[in-house]
């Protein structure tokens, strides 16, 4: 758990990283939380959340019991189209829509897997159920990949400062595939995220040098 900063056109941004896929963004007195998992830790006392984005229903990135104890009466679920509208406060992008909230652009794009697949042969991360996110704060860009593959739409996602992308077998991505991603994007900070194991100096010598990978 580790917070850094960033200057951005609305004001300083704070990224809090919890683990696995758990992060807070807090930008202008909001609280953005994106995929709040309660098994990396309590989220009793933490601040109140004035939105969630939710990439996909999987346990470990809808959690109601880490949502629970921060979510307000109007607290904004940005979701994929797998978790659904639950109330009047979930609003479901599918993958290409879009949203502006409080001065930020949201857009869900693709997340999913090609090749990886569970015992019954069905994709972990089927194609157009769940989203990446690409928010974009009046020009100072973030993408949090969610649970992917290096998949073609990728080649897409431009002009990105911050990128959060995963790195765990089965469900997304090798080393090799980490960094093919990430050279391809080219963020100006990268966190490798919602991996088991990570060796940040074998990572550092695949990736592009002017990207700055942050671990801690």
């Amino acid at each position: 758990k580790y917070m850094d900063s960033y200057k951005t056109p609305l004001g300083e941004l704070q990224i809090e990283v919890f683990g696995h896929a758990s992060l807070l963004f807090k930008i202008n007195g909001m609280n953005i939380y994106i995929d709040p998992y309660s098994e990396v830790c309590s989220f009793e006392g933490k601040p109140k959340a004035d939105a969630f984005l939710i990439t996909h229903n999987h346990y470990d990135h809808y959690d109601i019991n880490a949502i629970a104890p921060i979510e307000k009466d109007d607290s904004k679920f940005i979701v994929g189209p797998n978790v659904g509208e639950i109330d009047e406060r979930y609003i479901v992008l599918n993958n290409g829509d879009g949203i502006t909230w409080n001065g930020i652009d949201v857009t869900a794009v693709p997340s999913y897997n090609i090749n990886r697949r569970n015992e019954e042969g069905n994709h972990f991360h089927p194609k157009g159920v769940g989203n990446g996110y690409i928010i974009d704060i009046q020009g100072f860009r973030i993408y949090v990949a969610g649970d992917t593959e290096p998949i073609p739409e990728m080649s897409e996602i431009k002009d990105i400062d911050i990128a959060f992308i995963p790195k765990n077998l089965p469900y997304t991505m090798t080393d090799e595939e980490f960094i093919s991603c990430a050279n391809q994007i080219k963020p100006k900070y990268l966190y490798p995220y919602h991996y088991f194991t990570l060796d940040v100096e074998e990572l550092r010598k695949g990736v592009d040098p002017e990207i700055k990978i942050l671990n801690r």
